[in-house]
């Protein structure tokens, strides 16, 4: 990166055009002589150079040396970013009730897993500064990946999450506890889980209400969303007649999930359609925001040196060569 500390000096530079224009209309020196028989004989090499030549090195030495006098500097500017991170367990719900498809996107029906991860990824890409992970569960859970900063990883390992390695049922209170032990030595300003489910606690070896209190000792912060239509969802299953839709009601337990977010300092909420889930992601992106301080550093290095030694270099040849080889007779 080059700048000029002093950029006003090289306004000087507009002088030079003037001053050669002024040498220009100087008088010539003359010669008195008898006849032009003589001078026909004088040999013309160098001459043109010896008419010009002083004019264009003194003009050099003049453009250098006032670009020298507006000192060029080079430098770098580094940036440091500090930040007061938050970390985030996000974790989700991959029961089978998660295939229902009462949720949209683009007006094509998609089942509620799929929508939750693209809503999901989204959330993730708006947090550079926040080291996230994630915990997925149905009967059993497990971390699907550790806090880190490497949203690509993040985002890869969040495209692989499927309906079914989990497990089947429901076990809420299993997939906190698993959230808090990831959480519970982090040494972050604000520790945050957001827990996504469509379903009620069935399974696993720790109800909510314990997993809830555990998280609270911990100070981390729960945030409850509930996600599905209120009332009964349509499910796509084979039959003897091929794919056909089943509509089937599925209980959320929204009163353990209110206990839940009541009981660490979070908020609990409802999801029924996928504009709904945006906003509700983007409410808790609102909510917990990282405190970022920008700083930014900058180094330069003076560099008149090299427009001044050669303006010097040009000024020295024009002196020696105007009193030998270009020397004229007055």
């Amino acid at each position: 990166m080059w700048r000029f500390e002093d950029p006003w000096n090289l306004a000087l530079l507009l002088l030079i055009p003037l001053w050669l224009f002024v040498q220009r209309r100087q008088p010539k020196g003359a010669l008195l002589f008898s006849g032009l028989k003589t001078l026909k004989d004088v040999p013309r090499k160098g001459t043109v150079l010896a008419k010009g030549g002083p004019l264009l090195l003194r003009a050099a030495a003049l453009f250098l040396m006032i670009v020298a006098l507006a000192r060029p500097q080079s430098g770098r500017t580094s940036t440091e970013v500090l930040t007061e991170g938050i970390d985030i367990l996000l974790t989700l719900d991959t029961s089978g009730s998660m295939e229902a498809l009462d949720f949209e996107i683009e007006g094509r029906r998609i089942n509620r897993l799929a929508v939750v991860k693209n809503v999901v990824a989204k959330f993730i890409q708006g947090r550079e500064h926040d080291r996230m992970g994630m915990v997925v569960f149905a009967g059993n859970a497990y971390t699907q990946c550790p806090l880190t900063l490497d949203r690509e990883v993040l985002l890869t390992l969040l495209d692989r999450v499927e309906i079914g390695p989990a497990g089947d049922g429901t076990a809420i209170g299993s997939a906190l506890a698993t959230a808090v032990k990831r959480l519970k030595d982090s040494n972050a300003k604000s520790k945050v889980v957001i827990l996504l489910t469509d379903g009620r606690n069935n399974t696993g070896k720790i109800d909510p209400e314990t997993a809830a209190k555990l998280a609270k000792s911990y100070n981390i912060k729960v945030y409850c969303i509930g996600a599905g239509t209120k009332g009964p969802a349509p499910f796509l299953v084979d039959s003897f007649f091929g794919k056909r839709y089943v509509y089937q009601d599925v209980d959320i337990d929204e009163e353990t999930l209110k206990m839940i977010a009541e009981t660490t300092g979070g908020k609990y909420f409802r999801a029924t359609d996928t504009e709904g889930l945006k906003a509700i992601y983007d409410k808790i992106d609102t909510m917990e925001k990282t405190k970022v301080e920008v700083k930014k550093y900058s180094e330069y290095t003076e560099e008149f040196s090299w427009f001044l030694v050669p303006g010097l270099f040009f000024l020295g040849l024009e002196v020696i060569l105007g009193n030998t080889l270009w020397r004229k007779i007055p």
